[in-house]
């Protein structure tokens, strides 16, 4: 018998080191798409150049494309994929649901709808140019980058509570919770339409481009915050790993495990929709990103959170970086909206989990 325990023990640490191997595999392919992203472009450049110019010995020309241009919207992709891939892998764990995203459960539109709000309202934002094509990064000036992430903070956590409180007075299913993300999300998409209607010319161009989903317009400052929240909330749900992994086994065993629910419910739906809406206030909305990243990711690695929640944040980096260096080479010299790449991405997947029902 205590042969058998110690073949299974060692069966169960070869398994584990494997996908440990695998995620060290996935960041290295992200890491690849980095360098890709680098060189590719209209103004093409060789990998000696590349790093002539990471050492700042290239000429002026070659050091504004790669740390001027293509460098902020990699390091932008990178931050804005990880932690939708994150939110997504948390919330379908603390609500049980594998439809669950911030942007099925309109966490995403209120985020929307609120930095909509501090744009035209609070005069948050303003374009630098008339053009809705994004030919160049920072096309969206942000006059107040606190105010908007907070009014964008607030129309996600509008949602977060509204879904929190249904589900636990209204014991919704999970299936009930998902239709009322689409409830929620027609209310905030109506509510983002009627500030369009009131807006100027130059507020609604400004909105209606930021809705694009994009994440060229990013400069350093918005980066390095998307960039603090997001490592720093990956940490706090790594450290809650076991909890999340006793949340899937149901309420009554977490709770007989010492596990506090419905705190850790409560602040992973919090941290959860400030994620959402930092990215959203900074790229607009990016749909289905955070649906698509923790299915993969579980497919890979299996559902414990030790080893999905850093697979998901990675997949969730390599499909932004890939969607938006897609979208960079089809166009040429202009680039197509990340969000649109990303929807045409998750649908599929949506509709499939949708079909599949209670078999995923």
């Amino acid at each position: 018998m205590i042969a058998n325990n110690e073949t299974l023990r060692g069966l169960y640490r070869d398994s584990i080191r494997k996908k440990y191997y695998l995620i060290f595999f996935c960041a290295a392919v992200l890491l690849f798409i980095v360098a890709c992203a680098v060189a590719s472009g209209s103004f093409s450049l060789p990998v000696s150049r590349i790093l002539s110019a990471l050492s700042g010995k290239a000429d002026q020309n070659e050091m504004v494309v790669i740390w001027s241009i293509r460098m902020p919207r990699i390091l932008a992709a990178i931050f804005a994929g990880w932690g939708l891939g994150l939110a997504g892998c948390v919330m379908q764990s603390l609500l049980k649901n594998p439809l669950v995203s911030p942007f099925t459960l309109g966490i995403s539109h209120g985020a929307a709808f609120g930095a909509a709000f501090a744009i035209v309202v609070l005069h948050a934002g303003v374009t630098q140019m008339g053009s809705l094509r994004t030919t160049a990064a920072n096309l969206i000036t942000i006059n107040s980058i606190l105010l908007t992430t907070f009014c964008a903070f607030i129309g996600a956590m509008m949602t977060t509570v509204m879904i929190l409180l249904l589900a636990r007075i209204k014991k919704l299913s999970s299936q009930s919770i998902i239709l009322a993300g689409v409830a929620f999300s027609s209310l905030f998409v109506s509510g983002t339409i009627l500030i369009q209607y009131f807006a100027s010319e130059v507020e609604l161009a400004s909105v209606v481009f930021w809705t694009f989903g994009d994440v060229a317009r990013s400069n350093w400052n918005e980066i390095g915050i998307t960039a603090i929240c997001v490592l720093v909330i990956t940490v706090f749900f790594f450290l809650k790993r076991w909890d999340l992994n006793a949340l899937a086994s149901g309420d009554d065993t977490a709770r007989s495990l010492g596990v506090h629910v419905d705190r850790i419910r409560l602040t992973g739906m919090v941290l959860t929709a400030l994620i959402a809406s930092i990215v959203t206030s900074f790229h607009g909305v990016i749909a289905f990103l955070g649906l698509l990243a923790p299915h993969i990711a579980k497919k890979l690695v299996s559902s414990n959170h030790g080893l999905l929640i850093p697979m998901s944040c990675i997949v969730g980096s390599i499909l932004l970086l890939l969607a938006d260096t897609v979208g960079r080479c089809i166009i040429g010299s202009g680039t197509l909206p990340v969000g649109i790449l990303t929807s045409f991405m998750g649908a599929p997947l949506f509709l499939y989990l949708l079909i599949k029902g209670k078999n995923i």
